[in-house]
């Protein structure tokens, strides 16, 4: 007997779009939410649904070649990021998708501009590149720990202070608006994750010997600067989530629900291109006529 597909259940994705021109309090968004699933299995099979499809669509966007489509993650540590670029790319063809993860800047990097090294990652046209992390680190990272400036030998006597941050933050989004003029649709999203949550993946990966080598000292000692980082990635979200470039605050406590709204937003941005596969134009028609006549002659 046939097995029939399982129907993805739409999510209202839109409740976690940061609206442009709006500024953004996290505290309003929540880390859980009511779940999207029924149980595991139905988990499962909603995600596998949505990673079909999005296999159909890369293979339309590699073919139609016109397009492409960068995705960013930015979140706390042990939010998910990783886990979610592996489940909802699962379906991926890895000729037509590339992952990028931005960790600290090497001394070539640091004698470039800071949106230098990520733009060396960006992907092609019909390709499906992934940010873990990404240039959005500057103005997070960096904007918790200023000292971090003094590496970059700045030439301007403002850096660190606000005009700073906010040319930075104009900087990206110009860019950003550049890439989509260019054919490169940009989707940006901030796993939120509470910080109870974040405790509990800690010691869980204490705990479990097989998680030990995802642990790392100065993951706990990020958490004194918490309310910063929070404070941070408002003000970036909310100078930089456009209509064009979209950053979307995804609940984080629940891993399932994440995979699956992501899955979604992905799935929507691609299917907003209408891509559609090339048509073949009079001369490609006989082109194939005269190589059908060749293969049955």
């Amino acid at each position: 007997m046939k097995q029939r597909a399982t129907k993805c259940r739409q999510v209202a994705v839109d409740a976690y779009r940061v609206k442009p021109g709006r500024k953004l309090k996290l505290h309003k968004y929540p880390t859980a939410v009511k779940a999207l699933y029924r149980g595991e299995a139905d988990a499962t099979a909603q995600l596998a649904a949505q990673v079909q499809r999005t296999s159909e669509l890369q293979d339309i966007l590699y073919a139609s070649d016109r397009h492409s489509l960068l995705v960013i993650f930015q979140a706390m540590d042990a939010a998910g990021k990783d886990g979610a670029i592996k489940h909802v790319m699962s379906g991926v063809n890895p000729q037509g998708c590339q992952v990028s993860s931005f960790k600290q800047p090497s001394a070539e990097e640091l004698d470039h501009d800071f949106l230098w090294r990520t733009a060396l990652r960006l992907p092609e046209r019909g390709r499906i590149g992934i940010f873990n992390r990404s240039y959005y680190e500057e103005v997070l990272v960096v904007r918790v720990h200023p000292q971090f400036l003094a590496a970059q030998k700045l030439p301007d006597g403002s850096a660190g202070s606000k005009q700073f941050w906010e040319q930075r933050l104009q900087s990206i989004r110009e860019h950003e608006a550049h890439l989509h003029r260019s054919g490169t649709v940009v989707v940006k999203f901030f796993l939120h994750v509470s910080r109870d949550e974040q405790r509990r993946r800690f010691l869980d990966r204490i705990d479990h010997p097989d998680k030990n080598w995802k642990f790392n000292l100065g993951d706990v000692e990020e958490r004194q600067y918490w309310d910063e980082y929070m404070n941070a990635y408002e003000k970036a979200l909310s100078a930089t989530s456009t209509r064009d470039s979209p950053w979307y605050v995804v609940p984080a406590d629940d891993k399932k629900n994440t995979r699956l709204i992501i899955s979604q937003v992905v799935n929507e941005t691609l299917e907003s291109l209408q891509l559609a596969y090339p048509k073949a134009d009079r001369k490609r028609v006989a082109e194939l006529a005269a190589a059908r006549k060749l293969l049955e002659e």
